[in-house]
């Protein structure tokens, strides 16, 4: 039997650290390819699309700033190439996390091949989450977001953006492209990928829809908050799979699921509802990037409420499932109750000990057995 045990293997693992080290090393070819292209004049102006970010307008000084001019961008085309190279960047971050990471501890803890699997996706997204949610709540603190709220109407259409703004929302973008290839790298489960279609498109679409129509004040000041109740589900299911007593985190991100489906409503009523409705200018106007007219409006509030009602029907499911499997395995331990029969049986399990077991006392003991026959 050891030697059984020492020829084992976890095929899920090998083959999963084969699949990571070989797509890894390909896309890291195909990044250097850009890289190196900034080297050389023939190629730099070709290369540059791809790494630096587009559209750069430098405005010059006012009386405010009166020691420097300052810099903002705006969106393009040329935006695809940028998200195209850091989507190559997020898949070679992804490896390194699941090698160096991930697959260490998978090794450790001998997880299933079904908590294996989920165990790297809430690995993955922890890290993604806990690291847009610093950056993002340092952009809402820099750009004075969070002291004065009314900045989300008052400021739009904000057409010109800053460095840091920008360069979030091209990350954001580049890092839910880069989950579609992951699909396959990761040999996710069929049944599994209808599901993470979903989130990943839903991520893409209301991402993408900010940064298009210029809401990108509103759309940080929303990711945030939900970032932050996604991480704290993730790290608790991390938690969870090494200790399956752990249940606190997930009745702390219960109660933070709700109040952020909340905030979001609030959020979005307050600024494109009113906010917005009682702006000066609503002529449609895509030179200046001004998309402020009812039918955007209406269009906006409608996917943020189906969305967020999405989200709260799936989450009522959730809480029932398990609802319902904590019922039927507390069902068993409460029927598991010592009955007493009567006749024959009954007086033997006392003449037995308690439950049946054998006691020095006990009639069938085998020291009276010894002294009856002596």
């Amino acid at each position: 039997m050891a030697i059984r045990r020492k020829s084992t293997k976890s095929p899920p693992i090998l083959s999963h650290e084969f699949i990571v080290q070989n797509h890894a090393d390909i896309v890291s070819c195909v990044a250097m390819v850009f890289l190196l292209g900034l080297m050389f004049e023939v190629t730099a102006k070709a290369a540059i699309i791809f790494v630096t970010l587009q559209y750069n307008v430098t405005l010059p000084a006012t009386e405010e700033q009166a020691t420097e001019s300052a810099s903002f961008y705006y969106y393009g085309i040329k935006d695809l190439a940028t998200i195209f190279f850091y989507m190559l960047v997020a898949i070679i971050i992804h490896a390194i996390i699941q090698e160096y990471v991930l697959d260490k501890i998978n090794r450790r803890m001998h997880f299933s091949k079904t908590k294996h699997s989920k165990f790297n996706e809430s690995g993955q997204l922890s890290a993604f989450y806990l690291f847009s949610c610093i950056w993002g709540t340092f952009i809402l603190v820099s750009e004075n977001y969070i002291s004065d709220p009314t900045i989300l109407w008052r400021a739009y259409p904000p057409n010109l953006m800053t460095f840091q703004v920008k360069f979030f929302y091209i990350l954001q973008l580049a890092y839910w492209f880069h989950a579609f290839p992951e699909l396959y790298f990761q040999k996710t489960k069929k049944e599994d990928i209808p599901r993470q279609l979903v989130y990943i498109g839903l991520y893409l679409f209301h991402i993408a829809g900010a940064y298009l129509l210029n809401l990108n004040h509103l759309g940080l000041v929303l990711l945030v908050p939900h970032y932050f109740v996604e991480f704290l589900f993730h790290i608790s299911r991390l938690f969870y799979f090494t200790d399956e007593k752990y249940q606190k985190g997930f009745s702390l991100w219960a109660v933070l699921f709700v109040l952020g489906r909340l905030l979001t409503l609030i959020l979005s009523v307050l600024t494109v509802g009113f906010g917005l409705a009682r702006a000066e200018n609503q002529k449609l106007d895509f030179s200046t990037g001004n998309f402020n007219v009812l039918a955007v409006r209406i269009a906006v509030l409608a996917s943020i409420c189906i969305t967020q009602a999405f989200m709260m029907w799936k989450f009522i499911n959730f809480q029932l499932r398990r609802w319902r499997e904590h019922s039927t395995v507390q069902a068993p331990t409460a029927k598991k109750k010592p009955t007493v029969t009567k006749g024959r049986s009954s007086r033997k399990g006392t003449e037995n000990g308690v439950n049946g077991t054998l006691t020095s006392n006990g009639a069938d003991s085998p020291r009276n057995r010894k002294e009856k026959s002596s």
